[in-house]
């Protein structure tokens, strides 16, 4: 234990050298910022700039807080998901690459520990920003548009972290496994292009990992019915112990690949 306590301060460390423990969460708090208040002032940004006739209407959808909350989802579903690939890609095999692995390795480790511990300093910082974006825009809806029940909003954040939880966990078990560039190319192959192939013929099948995002909002609409969603749940909790197990084999094995 005392091992890993060391490990996780390591880790700690590196991301907070490397400002990874700053400019991530401000990336996600100033897209939690922008979506409720960009919406709520559109109609006005175009009637000012768009060069329309004094007479002409701008009718523009009334969106609430609920609407708002989906539509961040959106916006962290494609930017955000590709800044967490970017930003921790080379998590293992940068540090096999440039020889930092080396002064670990040469060390008695345990693999389970060295992945784990990034595993849970990487889903912090990726998790912590998630919910502050989402807190922050929550903020602005309560002031700009209507109350939303705190329940749900827990309830659908915390169904979107799953599914981030997963994302993480994909990324660094193909770094532990490939070279950065091609673990940030399978990467953005599982998360994002399966994520849109599985929203265009997904109609098909209802329990999948990508489709959590869309069962978050369920939360919002008491008529929901949950049942696929606690069953894409269980099947994600499941992938992500095997992804684990796989990240910390492919670890140990690809410990002899180290520049030195």
């Amino acid at each position: 234990m005392n091992g890993f306590s060391v490990l996780l301060q390591k880790e700690w460390r590196e991301h907070t050298r490397n400002f990874k423990m700053l400019w991530i969460p401000l990336v996600f708090i100033i897209f939690g910022i922008l979506e409720p208040v960009t919406n709520h002032f559109l109609p006005e940004i175009m009637r000012s700039v768009g060069n329309m006739p004094e007479e002409a209407e701008f009718l523009w959808p009334e969106f609430k807080g609920e609407d708002i909350f989906q539509s961040l989802l959106g916006q962290y579903q494609m930017i955000g998901i590709l800044v967490i690939i970017l930003a921790f890609m080379g998590t293992i095999s940068g540090e096999r690459k440039n020889g930092t692995a080396t002064l670990l390795y040469v060390r008695p480790m345990s693999f389970r520990n060295y992945f784990l511990s990034k595993w849970l300093v990487v889903n912090g910082i990726v998790l912590g920003s998630v919910w502050l974006g989402f807190m922050a825009a929550w903020y602005y809806i309560e002031i700009l548009f209507n109350h939303v029940d705190a329940g749900a909003i827990l309830a659908f954040v915390a169904t979107y972290s799953l599914w981030l939880v997963f994302v993480v966990t994909v990324v660094l078990a193909l770094s532990a496994w490939l070279p950065t560039g091609g673990a940030a190319g399978l990467a953005i192959l599982i998360t994002l292009v399966y994520q849109i192939i599985d929203s265009l013929i997904g109609t098909y099948w209802t329990v999948s990992p990508w489709k959590l995002s869309m069962y978050a909002s369920y939360w919002f609409d008491s008529n929901s019915e949950l049942s696929d969603l606690w069953m894409s749940s269980g099947l994600t909790v499941i992938l992500i112990v095997i992804l684990i197990v796989f990240g910390v084999f492919m670890s140990k094995r690809n410990a002899a690949k180290t520049t030195v």
